[in-house]
């Protein structure tokens, strides 16, 4: 389940809309489609590694192992930066989403409230977290193939009373409205979307039989880009045309979700996707905290971060790794002071270019590893699980990433201006991570390591 429902949220539910109102359906489509593809390769790799070696802090232990130890002390302290920073954006998501009912309440209220509620939830036990993630997927998965159902039917005008087909998808320059400089502003905002499909193998050092569950969580990665995210969008694009303006607001009451259910004559469809939504953003605040936690205490018991990160209570929980994270996830208080709205694309784009750094790290040391594999005279049939198309997969994974990275705040140079607070919050991700890792190989003088060195034991954990 939660691989299932790690990446459905405000990306699929919200963004979405934004998404075709930039770049058209057709557009929209191409941009979710190439980053599902990036997605999939990446998460693939990812199993091969965490099948082979379950441990909780994935990315920086697998770095550390096949790439260089300094590479892997940047990317595990830009994965806790990234999902904390998640978890103040899916915080000021919340308060959005709350003053739908309660317009005139405080910011600062609601994002104190849903915060103490994610470090209840991660302070229970590692069951606790999975309990409600279950449920939280549930909800989510529910309701997007509800969603998907209706707009089929509304299309071909069983349930409306009148065909809509592919009129919407064909008017004027629809297919592409925007160009492709439109398509690379979607696929960061797919990129965004995506963030969290690769919590599975986080997940791994804490989930019961992961040679046996984490192939199979893997497998359906696939099936849920190409069912929740393209055949939804496809519904999107059919039934509302692309320069509907209440495509590109960031009301809730302007989802297009709640727009096509408002059009099957479901009325009530505002309030009862408010509430999906809620539950949706507190689902990725929680898995952030969960995954950003697990980071940080695995960097400590590395010798990468303070010793106390590394401590845990009697049930298990790293509670000071908690509390850290929980602190940086307070910048969504931010919001009550610089508006809701602006603090919370801000943040989406601080925490999107950290996730994409972290997806090419994945891609880098899966190719390491598959070649360090190789050379130390392994035999590849005794992988647990073995990705399909390498080098291939993680060769085009990392391109993709690179591409998107680079060309990610284009729209700051629009209309013969910068916007340099947009260009900042952007890309602030690139010099903290190679400050972090120029800075370690600096006072530890690391070096690359050749593939004979990468160690390729399986964890005991």
């Amino acid at each position: 389940m939660i691989s299932l429902g790690g990446s459905i949220g405000t990306g699929l539910f919200l963004a979405s809309g934004g998404a075709i109102h930039d770049a058209g359906p057709g557009g929209a489509l191409l941009g979710y489609a190439i980053i599902g593809i990036m997605v999939y390769f990446l998460v693939t790799s990812l199993g091969e590694m965490a099948t082979y070696m379950p441990v909780s802090g994935t990315f920086s232990t697998y770095a550390t192992k096949f790439v260089d130890p300094s590479f892997g002390f940047a990317l595990g302290w830009n994965y806790w930066y990234n999902w904390a920073i998640t978890i103040a954006a899916e915080l000021s998501a919340a308060t959005l989403i709350i003053k739908f009912w309660l317009p005139n309440s405080p910011s600062f209220l609601w994002s104190a409230l849903f915060l103490i509620l994610m470090v209840g939830l991660n302070l229970l036990s590692v069951k606790g977290y999975g309990e409600s993630e279950y449920w939280f997927a549930m909800i989510k998965i529910a309701t997007v193939i509800i969603f998907i159902v209706i707009g089929l039917l509304m299309i071909v005008g069983i349930w409306s009373g009148e065909a809509v087909g592919f009129s919407h998808f064909t008017e004027g320059d629809a297919p592409i409205s925007g160009g492709w400089l439109a398509v690379l502003g979607v696929c960061m905002a797919a990129g965004f979307s995506f963030q969290g499909t690769e919590l599975v193998g986080i997940a791994a050092g804490e989930s019961e039989n992961p040679r046996k569950n984490v192939p199979r969580a893997i497998r359906t990665v696939f099936w849920r880009i190409l069912l929740f995210y393209i055949l939804a969008i496809f519904v999107v694009g059919m039934l509302i045309p692309y320069h509907t303006d209440t495509l590109a607001s960031d009301s809730v009451a302007a989802s297009p979700f709640t727009i096509v259910f408002e059009k099957a004559g479901l009325s009530f469809a505002a309030s009862v996707m408010n509430a999906v939504i809620l539950s949706s953003v507190l689902s990725a605040g929680n898995s952030g905290m969960y995954a950003s936690t697990r980071m940080l205490w695995v960097l400590a018991k590395e010798g990468k971060a303070p010793k106390m990160f590394a401590k845990l209570n009697s049930r298990g929980i790293p509670v000071y790794s908690l509390l850290a994270t929980a602190a940086l996830g307070m910048l969504a208080f931010l919001a009550s002071f610089f508006g809701d709205g602006q603090v919370y694309i801000w943040l989406l784009n601080a925490s999107g270019m950290s996730g994409f750094i972290a997806w090419l790290g994945i891609a880098i040391s899966h190719y390491r590893f598959r070649r360090a594999y190789v050379a130390q005279g392994r035999d590849l049939a005794e992988l647990p699980y073995r990705s399909l198309w390498f080098p291939f997969g993680p060769i085009l994974a990392g391109i993709m990433c690179t591409i998107v990275i680079l060309g990610q705040s284009i729209s700051a140079f629009s209309d013969g201006e910068v916007d340099w607070q947009f260009l900042f919050a952007s890309y602030v991700g690139i010099p903290l991570f190679l400050a972090l890792w120029l800075g370690h190989k600096w006072k530890f003088k690391t070096k690359a390591l050749k593939l004979e060195e990468c160690d390729l034991e399986p964890s005991e954990e």
